[in-house]
């Protein structure tokens, strides 16, 4: 039985969608806030979250900031009366996987969250390799998903972790972005490509500590890892 945050301050609407997923086969664990909802993420660790946007406490967008920060794969949809086009950028950019404007058809809401449960499930290989890689001064573990310089250990998450390994597979070669996002993230949509510059960055982040390593932009068509 899937387990669903759902994270809504207007109490009506929030019963309402509660009962709804019950009704469906999910197990729904509710907060009213961000604050109670972040807590109850860290404790009860759900298959996917649904989060308002506008809430008390903590608003939607801080709240799945600090998910992100060690935990990059959970799904998350944000529902918002918010329309406007730099609001939805700003919650693919924080890590949002989709965005339901209020109001909303509950059928569409728990088809969207059916879609990326199957989504998480599908984009998940078996590990390829035990072996450490070389990555300049790093090696790298693709299975523990850990990076390693020094005396220095970096968990990444499983998106990260996929996503080096083809940069590493396809090192100072183009790694198209096309295929990376239909091999991770299920489709090459834009919001999930703006959710592909975000992983880039952070993985530019993690291997800073060697100057001679760089992940460049090919405009146009995809990355290249330079080792």
């Amino acid at each position: 039985m899937p387990t669903v945050l759902l994270i809504e301050d207007e109490a009506a609407l929030g019963m309402i969608v509660r009962d709804s997923l019950e009704v469906r086969g999910f197990s729904v664990r509710y907060a009213t806030n961000g604050e109670d909802g972040l807590r109850l993420f860290r404790e009860e660790r759900p298959d996917i979250v649904v989060a308002d946007v506008m809430m008390p406490e903590m608003d939607g967008f801080s709240l799945v900031e600090h998910i992100r920060k060690d935990d990059a794969d959970t799904p998350v949809i944000f529902l918002t009366a918010r329309s406007q086009t730099a609001d939805v950028v700003r919650g693919f950019e924080l890590g949002g996987n989709d965005y339901v404007k209020k109001p909303f058809s509950l059928d569409e809401l728990i088809v969207r969250i059916n879609a990326l449960l199957r989504r998480n499930v599908a984009i998940r290989p078996a590990p390829v390799s035990s072996e450490q890689l070389s990555i300049g001064r790093y090696r790298f573990d693709p299975p523990k998903q850990k990076l390693l310089i020094d005396q220095r250990e970096v968990l990444l998450s499983y998106r990260e972790a996929e996503l080096l390994r083809r940069l590493y597979e396809q090192r100072n070669q183009v790694l198209e972005r096309a295929s990376v996002l239909i091999e991770i993230w299920g489709d090459d949509s834009f919001f999930n490509g703006r959710s592909l510059d975000v992983f880039i960055t952070r993985l530019r982040r993690h291997l800073r500590d060697d100057p001679q390593i760089q992940i460049i932009n090919v405009r146009g068509i995809g990355y290249k890892l330079i080792v």
